[in-house]
């Protein structure tokens, strides 16, 4: 089904790659933080590993897709390769 989310030929329109890219950025950001020990501070070790591999998932999910532009991954990328580090 085609919608507002999606071009006529499939790929995701420029609106919803602007919200899939800030989704990646969020991913990144709450990685970095709890890698950093400034988010999830109350948490426990394995609560930790669990949001940073749900977030690595994600990631990879996302940088999967074929139809994006010229957005800049080097972000992303590192933090899969520092959470995956992170979560042993």
């Amino acid at each position: 089904m085609i919608d507002k989310n999606t071009n006529d030929d499939g790929t995701r329109s420029d609106s919803r790659l602007i919200k899939d890219y800030k989704g990646l950025n969020d991913s990144v950001t709450l990685i970095n933080g709890i890698i950093s020990g400034s988010l999830m501070s109350n948490s426990t070790t394995e609560e930790k590993k669990e949001r940073v591999t749900r977030n690595i998932k994600h990631l990879e999910v996302m940088l999967a897709k074929t139809d994006w532009k010229d957005e800049d991954m080097t972000a992303s990328n590192k933090a899969i390769t520092d959470g995956k580090a992170y979560v042993g």
